[in-house]
């Protein structure tokens, strides 16, 4: 972490102003030396938010004082009569001398922060500690865990890009913090208690992301549907009316110029100098690797990140595929954008491929095709052809940043997100096996033990979970991109409801594909492990709040196979039982629901199947209350980084 420049400023222009103030009261500074104050700073406030960049002008230090030789072969006429130093130019050099000192006590403090910010929160907080305050309880809706990995059968090269790797994702943390909230320093530098720190920082911001996004520090305003994508103030109509260029964009941010006019700065620009550091690493990292696949990708995303056009090295990053080593960085998701769903944040994954994994995972995506014509919704909803360089790949993630590690974390990925890279390559699934292990111990089986019918918990396995997370990654790839009249991308049209639905579809397609893949002999473990293991995840995923996609997925879900008998409830001992045969209907009922809404374009309908059918009941809560109760997390932080891993 770094103080930003424009808090740098203000620090060093404070200083300046003390200095000045000390000399006047010996003697005026003359008219020919002018100095620099804070309104002769050029800074255009209505373009310039938090953490923006501020270029402050300050006196350089005066060749003339330095203590050189004569020299007669250099024209000394601008030196005549200085064999002393005047009263001005001493002044000046006691000033320089200040800020050299504040600089160096500034940087002295910054990475003090640093050493404690990239500590990790498990270095700030005592997590073996029963909770005692509310802030305790806050912190302890998340346990610890440790992301390691065996790393010696790495090359000497391969290691080198590994902690390369982690400096670039690292970039992502402060990229992120901005485009959720703003300044870190300024809101983490106003809170006392570390305890709270630690738990802004989880959250990167002020608001808890498993309770809505409803502010946990006293006096902070509920955060806008927007994040920081957008101005505070800017309404929809206002925005909806405008004819700002890149109105849709994935990778800009809309401001305010002087006249109130909206406006747009690309990433590339607002990041300008963290881009180019991130660059310069993915760059060194390319120089060094072994895999040719590997090494174009990195190029390729090297240059996309100095001018937010990502598609090339999307393509390419499906094309190389014997690579151990994996990097997810730059603008990829926009679940952020709760206001429209345009704008994506930045994030970061190190990751290091499980090839014999991998290599069982493999035969499952040669299935895509036929599974996508077998989807039960009429021809014209399932008329685009999924495309066939979709790959299934096991990882060990051993890093995460920016909007993935934020609040509840991801176990699987499914990219790229562009639909002309998907129709014309397909997508790549990643399952982020120590992590999936992770919350399947920690969290899921402990849930079972509370809210699972006895009967029934011995179907619930980590090899369901694990497939049930991937086929959810595979059944992104099902279904449909543009809606079938004409209204444009069923991402644009849905616009703020389009992740959810997406999420929830991908959930019933996941469900859809392991039930043909199971009448076809492809899997054979029981059916009932995976829809009791599936029904277990949705009170897992439904913690997660409103705030998040997928915890709005679960929410419909819920209420959705309530409504259908897919489980009852036994009211004396507060478990549910799955009914098979009710679950089979509900989850193609609400997979056809889906896929009919995405096609349709459907954004009144889909507005009011989440108005209806989004929320968390009295009953559901009450037991969901009972989970925390207990003590059982919702979700996982991680002790992450080089000094894990031994770098």
């Amino acid at each position: 972490m770094k103080l930003t420049p424009t808090f740098r400023s203000i620090l060093l222009l404070f200083v300046f102003s003390l200095s000045i103030a000390a000399c006047k009261t010996k003697k005026s500074v003359s008219d020919s030396t002018p100095q620099s104050t804070p309104q002769d700073v050029p800074m255009d406030t209505d373009q310039k938010t938090q953490g923006e960049e501020t270029e402050v002008n300050f006196p350089e230090k005066n060749s003339d004082l330095d203590d050189e030789p004569y020299d007669p072969t250099q024209d000394q006429s601008s030196n005549d009569s200085k064999d002393d130093p005047t009263l001005e130019e001493s002044i000046e050099s006691v000033i320089n001398d200040v800020f050299k000192t504040v600089e160096d006590a500034v940087d002295d403090v910054t990475n003090v922060i640093d050493d404690v910010i990239r500590g990790g929160v498990q270095d700030n907080y005592d997590w073996s500690k029963a909770p005692e305050t509310s802030t305790d309880s806050l912190l302890h809706k998340y346990i610890p865990f440790r992301l390691d990995a065996d790393l010696s059968h790495l090359s000497a090269n391969q290691i080198k890009i590994v902690g390369k790797l982690i400096d670039a994702a690292e970039v992502m943390n402060d990229l992120f913090w901005y485009e959720a909230y703003g300044d870190k320093n300024i809101l983490l530098g106003s809170i006392d208690d570390p305890a709270l720190v630690s738990f802004a920082m989880i959250n990167y911001g002020p608001y808890d992301r498993l309770n809505g996004n409803k502010a946990f520090i006293n006096g902070v305003k509920d955060k806008p549907a927007g994040a920081n994508f957008y101005p505070a103030d800017m309404t929809k109509e206002e925005f909806e009316a405008s004819d700002v260029e890149d109105k849709k964009g994935l990778y800009s941010f809309v401001r305010r110029d002087r006249e109130g006019k909206l406006y747009t700065i690309p990433y590339h620009e607002q990041f300008s100098s963290e881009v180019k550091y991130v660059s310069n690493l993915l760059a060194e990292c390319a120089e060094l690797a072994e895999d040719p696949g590997f090494k174009k990708y990195l190029e390729l995303r090297s240059k996309a990140l100095l001018n937010d056009e990502y598609q090339e090295s999307d393509m390419a990053w499906l094309d190389m595929k014997e690579n151990m080593i994996d990097v997810v960085i730059g603008p990829i998701e926009s679940y952020e954008d709760q206001l429209y769903g345009y704008r994506t944040a930045h994030e970061g994954y190190v990751l290091i491929k499980d090839m014999a994994w991998s290599k069982r995972l493999a035969k499952y995506a040669k299935f895509l095709p036929d599974l996508q014509r077998g989807l039960p919704v009429p021809a014209k909803y399932k008329a685009e052809e999924p495309g066939r360089d979709t790959e299934l790949n096991a990882y060990d993630v051993i890093f995460y940043s920016g909007d993935c590690n934020a609040g509840s974390k991801t176990i699987a990925i499914n990219l790229p997100n562009d639909e002309e890279v998907q129709l014309a390559k397909g997508t790549r699934r990643l399952q982020l096996k120590n992590a999936m292990r992770a919350k399947f111990d920690k969290i899921l089986v402990p849930i079972s033990e509370e809210l699972i019918d006895p009967s029934q918990r011995k179907h619930i396995t980590f090899d369901a979970f694990f497939s049930n997370t991937m086929f959810h990654e595979v059944a992104h790839g099902l279904g449909i991109k543009n809606t079938i009249n004409g209204k444009g991308m069923v991402r644009e049209v849905l616009k703020e409801h389009a992740s959810a639905l997406e999420e929830g579809k991908a959930d019933m397609l996941g469900l859809y594909m392991i039930k043909q893949l199971h009448n076809q002999g492809e899997l054979t473990e029981d059916l009932m492990d995976y829809y009791v293991t599936f029904m277990t995840s949705i009170f897992r995923s439904v913690r997660f709040g409103a705030s998040s996609a997928h915890g709005k997925a679960n929410m419909i879900r819920f209420n959705y196979f309530d409504e259908m008998g897919a489980f009852t409830r036994n009211p004396e001992t507060g478990t549910y039982k799955l009914n098979f045969e009710n679950f089979e209907k509900a989850m193609d009922s609400l997979g056809e629901k889906i896929l009919v809404l995405q096609g349709d374009g459907d954004y009144n309908g889909t507005a009011t199947l989440v108005k209806e059918k989004g929320v968390i009941k009295s009953q559901l809560q009450a037991d969901l209350d009972r989970l925390s109760q207990k003590g059982i997390p919702v979700d996982v932080i991680f002790e992450q980084g080089k000094r894990v891993l031994g770098l």
